[in-house]
């Protein structure tokens, strides 16, 4: 397949919305994953199928030098029913690609096209086109398949849409950027009866209902002020009866991070406090915690040539730098704890295509800004691949 540079926009934004048209879950990326290695394929570059399940690997080298770059895009969907009426809307029911994923691939396959027809960089470009970033599986999946190893990237970088932020505006920091996320559950044993006779069970939706409401501590009363943090209970289950006192409840949720000594003082004073209401009551408990993503940290280096090339290419008026952390997740952070690098912020638009929330049913990623994302990435390998 060859495509003209001068069509690339357009093209871009015909591969967005094929993309955002059949959306796919986590490692099932199969059709998402075979038209990005065609694409690939057809540009002329050396490409790598099937690392960490799914994931793909384009090669293109110019020059002699050793040097090299990693840029990262994901290409999964959502479990979710999409609400939009375009003509590009989700053909498969309960997925889509709430998220921008679909943008995220386009531009970077963009970029690999436009770096194809110039010769203006010295060094190999690895790009890295991974599956199942949702729930924080796919980044491990490949580093653990030997991604750095069969292709060593001297930094690695990231991208996504942000629709807060203005359209075609950037936001970048060294440092933390993105939270970690850690997940919990709590099972709550009490003791069932009849709801007219109370005095004679141990109550679990009483136990449960303390024990959410004392967890805002966590964070409130028992973390430093300076300290950002987060713990959501957002599951509360029972097997209830209109008449009947439950034997048990299950609390579920995640908290967040931004430093390994803060999750574990997270998860040993919630555990605590479960365990003291429970006591009280003469209920029991299970607690499980797990972490899911890491820590999203920009090496400083890398994060101060990504703000330079983002001011290049929209000015330093429209790049938030350093920007505010958010308490999102993103496990692109597994990759930063491997190589070097920055994870950068795009802005989708705050009103009109792309001003809807991520992970909403009304999502759609901003066109608009598929231009913007392929120059960026186009710029940053001249930049650090120069001749």
């Amino acid at each position: 397949m060859h495509t003209s540079v001068d069509d690339l926009p357009g093209q871009m934004i015909r591969w967005r919305h094929d993309l955002h048209e059949h959306p796919e879950l986590g490692f099932a990326v199969h059709r998402t994953a075979a038209k990005v290695a065609e694409l690939l394929g057809g540009f002329g570059l050396d490409v790598h199928e099937n690392i960490g399940e799914t994931g793909v690997v384009g090669v293109l080298k110019r020059g002699s030098s050793s040097a090299t770059i990693g840029l990262r895009a994901d290409m999964d969907a959502l479990e979710i029913e999409e609400r939009n009426n375009f003509s590009h809307k989700s053909k498969h029911d309960g997925v889509m690609h709430a998220c921008g994923h679909d943008g995220h691939t386009a531009m970077l396959l963009g970029a690999a096209r436009a770096l194809v027809e110039g010769d203006n960089f010295d060094g190999t470009v690895f790009l890295i086109f991974q599956p199942a970033e949702e729930h924080g599986r796919g980044a491990l999946a490949m580093i653990e398949d030997g991604l750095f190893d069969r292709f060593p990237v001297d930094a690695v970088f990231g991208m996504h849409n942000m629709p807060s932020l203005a359209t075609g505006h950037f936001a970048i920091r060294p440092g933390p950027i993105m939270a970690c996320e850690d997940n919990f559950e709590i099972v709550i044993q009490g003791k069932g009866g009849h709801a007219a006779l109370p005095h004679l069970a141990i109550d679990p939706i009483v136990v449960a209902a303390e024990i959410v409401t004392a967890l805002q501590s966590v964070i409130s009363r028992t973390t430093n002020p300076v300290e950002s943090g987060v713990v959501s209970v957002t599951d509360f289950s029972v097997d209830a009866t209109r008449n009947v006192i439950p034997e048990k409840i299950v609390l579920r949720g995640d908290t967040r991070s931004f430093t390994p000594d803060l999750q574990a003082r997270i998860e040993s004073t919630m555990e605590r406090i479960v365990s003291g209401i429970c006591a009280a009551h003469g209920a029991t408990y299970d607690f499980s915690y797990s972490r899911e993503f890491a820590v999203t940290v920009n090496s400083e280096k890398e994060a101060g040539v990504a703000i330079a090339v983002a001011q290049d290419c929209v000015g330093a008026d429209n790049v938030a730098a350093p920007c505010d952390p958010i308490m999102a997740s993103e496990d692109f952070g597994f990759m930063l704890q491997h190589k070097p690098g920055c994870y950068v912020l795009l802005g989708n638009g705050g009103e009109g295509p792309g001003g809807c929330g991520l992970h909403s049913p009304h999502y759609d990623f901003n066109d608009q800004i598929l231009t913007t994302g392929a120059m960026f990435w186009t710029k940053l390998v001249q930049s650090q691949l120069a001749k």
